[in-house]
C-alpha cells in the first residue's frame, strides 16, 4: 500500500472517528463523571470492536458479519441498556467531588471495555463502512501487510481522538469545586449516557 492510499484511508476514517455520535458522547461522559481511565476504557473498547471488523473485511466476512442481524441486535440492545443504566445512575448519584471520588475498580474498568466492544460489533454501520471503503483502497483482494498498515492507521487516529475527547473532559472535570456543580455535571453526563443509548438501540 502506497503512502498516499494509506493518508487517504486516514483522512477518510478521521471524519469517520471524530463525528458526533454515541461513542464520542460516551467518551466524555464517562471522562467528566468517572475519570480518564473510564473513558480510556470505553474508548480502548471501541478500537477492539473496529479492528475487529477490520479483520473481517480483510477476510471477506464484512458482508457475513452485516448479515448477522439477530447477534448484532443483541449486541446494540444489551449495550445501549448498559449506557441507560449507567445514565440513570449518574443522573440519580449523590454529588461527590472528583478528589474524594474512589479510583474506579477493575471490574468497572472492563464492563466499560466490554460495552465498547459490544456496541461496535453491534454497530449496523460499521460493516457498510468497510464494504463501501475498502475496496476503493485496496481493490478486491486485500493482503496482511495491507491489513497491518490500515490497522496502525486506525490506531493513530483512535489515540488521537480518544485522548483528544478524554484530555478536554478530563479539563472540565478539574472545574468541579461544589456539590451543586457536580450535582448539574452528573445529570448532564447522565442525560448524555441515556441518550447515547436510546441513540444506539434506535440505529438502523
Amino acid at each position: 500500500m502506497d503512502i498516499s492510499t494509506a493518508l487517504a484511508f486516514a483522512a477518510a476514517f478521521l471524519v469517520f472517528a471524530v463525528s458526533p455520535g454515541p461513542d464520542n458522547m460516551t467518551i466524555v461522559a464517562r471522562t467528566i463523571s468517572n475519570g480518564a481511565a473510564s473513558g480510556i476504557a470505553y474508548g480502548a473498547g471501541t478500537v477492539v470492536g473496529i479492528l475487529i471488523f477490520l479483520t473481517l473485511a480483510a477476510f471477506g466476512l464484512s458482508i457475513l458479519a452485516a448479515e448477522m442481524g439477530t447477534l448484532m441486535s443483541v449486541l446494540r440492545y444489551a449495550g445501549a441498556a448498559y449506557l441507560v443504566w449507567i445514565g440513570i445512575r449518574l443522573w440519580t448519584a449523590e454529588p461527590v467531588l472528583p478528589a474524594a471520588q474512589p479510583i474506579a475498580d477493575r471490574r468497572g474498568l472492563f464492563a466499560m471495555f466490554m460495552t465498547g466492544v459490544a456496541l461496535n460489533l453491534g454497530n449496523p454501520k460499521m460493516p457498510l463502512f468497510y464494504v463501501a471503503l475498502l475496496p476503493n483502497m485496496v481493490g478486491p483482494s486485500i493482503t496482511l501487510q495491507q491489513v497491518l498498515v490500515l490497522a496502525a492507521v486506525i490506531l493513530a487516529v483512535e489515540i488521537f481522538v480518544v485522548g483528544g475527547h478524554v484530555i478536554l473532559a478530563s479539563r472540565a472535570r478539574r472545574l468541579l469545586r461544589s456539590p451543586h456543580i457536580v450535582r448539574r455535571v452528573n445529570r448532564s453526563a447522565g442525560g448524555v449516557m441515556v441518550g447515547a443509548g436510546i441513540a444506539v438501540a434506535a440505529s438502523r
